[in-house]
């Protein structure tokens, strides 16, 4: 549905106040996320899924296959289970055996496709993807209540429901890899179908598959253990469970090397916002489907389960800071003119900044028919904007800096705890990682990714250069400039493509570009084992593909209230 005409005049958020780690690390999923567009894509769509294959013996090892066929193309999720001894389970990226691999394959495998397959999706980065394996993934067991299901499930009872919750989760990847790597189907390959071309589309839906397969196991092992009394979950009991994920450092770049696909996500996102904020008026309904989400996420804050303490003490604050907006709906202030955009201003004063992010989530809820076209916004082509202009002068970069990178500039790079860390790609297992400046070796491989010390250093070159003399002269006498006048004409032309820190200080989370970047997946239950990884839960409430027909398609990111008040 076409976006109406603003009300009101609402300018977006400006990039000097999103773009800082600080509140980037803050961000919670939105109706823009990938995971609740491409359900709503799906419902729309009319896709049909089947599990056409399941060939597993008593010990869960075995082969399955999962369909899902749309009005043109047709996917399978290929998975392969495996009887894993408990010893050789781990989330570490240098594990070299999983409970379960998949891969999502374009089209429908024939026998010697998939035998192709189990030779190589099982070693995952060491086996050899084609060009027709879009998704590649693994998987383990979440011990305990995976235990714990089959043997209720065998002995006729259903999970503990409140274990359940706890965790979340059968199954908790620890990669889902896509566009190209390790020789998977390139992007390029896929970006003109209309079910893919949004950002991470076809991993999101190999994930939503795994769901359903990780449920078909734990009925499997129960029966194998006992047939004749077992019984398969309760529905809406296995609704509550979602896939587990652990992230590192791998996926803390991306957002540094994507800058104009950050900034397509960031904008959408803000001028969702702006939106919703330039209504002059609510309705009935859209206040009371704000108060319904409110409720039900106040629930959902109970079930957001995690060790570490800066996270326990925001979600904290989060139970907070919704109290003080339910006192805000009770002080009628949504039947105000001007209502979405006076209670976003109240709260950059009465709420902490996670709860003033979580609010950004809360109000876009009720607008899907002002704001859900947006996330087909959220794809670019980056190659179109490599190219450097090097008819750009040197004054007009000066002044461009200056305009965007003032705070880079006010930073002491001398000072040690300014310049702390290195990013470098380790040699192991080609992944990013960080390393510490003056106390590991390797710094002489670090990557050009301090763009604000960088930024820094090419100002400092520029002013000493003729001001009237064209960029490429000056990169072609400093070459190593090249990326900083690169990073220069993105930002001037997207201006959330850069995040406004110094990505190299001591004080530097690394944890909330994990955040950031999970949140536009449609992750949440953030739960933080170190500065550097991360536990999330995907697709929990979600329908199971052989009902999404059924339910809706985009209302089961926040607990349901029947549900939560039993």
């Amino acid at each position: 549905m076409k976006a109406a005409a603003p009300e009101l005049p609402i300018t977006l958020r400006p990039p000097e106040q999103v773009m800082k780690l600080t509140r980037m690390g803050c961000f919670h999923q939105t109706r823009l996320s990938f995971m609740r567009d491409l359900m709503r894509c799906l419902k729309r769509d009319k896709w049909k899924f089947k599990r056409t294959r399941w060939q597993l013996d008593e010990y869960g090892s075995g082969v399955a296959l999962y369909t899902a066929t749309g009005p043109q193309y047709r996917y399978t999720l290929v998975c392969f289970a495996n009887d894993l001894p408990a010893e050789k389970r781990s989330d570490r990226v240098i594990a070299k055996e999983w409970d379960a691999t998949f891969a999502l394959y374009d089209g429908v495998p024939d026998e010697p496709e998939i035998a192709r397959m189990a030779d190589n999706i099982p070693r995952q980065e060491v086996g050899h993807c084609g060009q027709s394996e879009l998704v590649m993934a693994r998987a383990n067991r979440s011990v305990r209540l995976f235990a714990h299901v089959v043997e209720r499930l065998s002995q006729g009872l259903q999970p503990d429901r409140e274990l359940i919750d706890n965790t979340g989760y059968l199954m908790r990847t620890t990669a889902v890899y896509g566009n190209g790597k390790y020789g998977l189907g390139d992007r390029e390959r896929i970006a003109e179908r209309p079910e893919f071309g949004p950002a991470f589309r076809a991993e999101m839906l190999a994930v939503w598959l795994i769901r359903w397969f990780t449920i078909d196991i734990a009925e499997h092992m129960a029966r194998m253990v006992n047939p004749e009394t077992a019984v398969k979950m309760d529905r809406d009991l296995a609704r509550r469970l979602g896939v587990g994920n652990a992230t590192g450092l791998g996926m803390a770049p991306f957002l540094l090397f994507h800058p104009a696909l950050l900034h397509r996500w960031m904008h959408a996102r803000e001028t969702a916002l702006a939106r919703v904020r330039a209504l002059r008026h609510s309705t009935q309904a859209t206040r009371r489907k704000f108060e319904e989400i409110v409720v039900r996420m106040r629930f959902g804050l109970d079930g957001w389960s995690t060790t570490d303490q800066r996270q326990s003490l925001r979600v904290e604050e989060l139970k907070g800071d919704l109290g003080k907006i339910r006192d805000r709906i009770e002080a009628r202030m949504l039947e105000q003119t001007a209502p979405w955009d006076n209670l976003i201003h109240w709260s950059q004063t009465e709420l902490s900044v996670e709860g003033q992010e979580l609010l950004v989530t809360l109000v876009l809820e009720p607008h899907g028919d002002l704001v859900d076209d947006l996330a087909q916004c959220m794809a670019i082509d980056e190659s179109l904007y490599f190219r450097i202009k090097g008819n750009k002068r040197i004054n007009q970069l000066i002044q461009l800096i200056e305009m965007h990178y003032q705070w880079a500039l006010e930073i002491n790079y001398s000072d040690q705890q300014n310049c702390a860390r290195f990013w470098y790609v380790s040699e192991e297992k080609l992944e990013p990682r960080l390393g510490e400046r003056f106390r590991e070796p390797g710094a002489d491989k670090e990557q050009p990714l301090a763009f604000a010390r960088d930024i820094a250093a090419l100002y400092v070159d520029l002013v000493k250069a003729d001001p009237a003399t064209e960029a490429a002269g000056f990169l072609a006498a400093n070459p190593q400039h090249r990326h900083a006048v690169r990073r220069l004409q993105l930002v001037d032309e997207f201006p959330y493509c850069e995040i406004r820190d110094n990505l190299i200080s001591a004080r530097m989370v690394p944890i909330d570009l994990l955040r950031c970047k999970l949140s536009f997946f449609g992750a949440n239950k953030f739960d933080p084992k170190s500065d550097r990884w991360v536990r999330i839960t995907m697709y929990q409430h979600a329908p199971f593909p052989d009902e999404l027909d059924q339910m809706d398609a985009d209302d089961w990111i926040y607990p349901p209230l029947q549900a939560s008040r039993r």
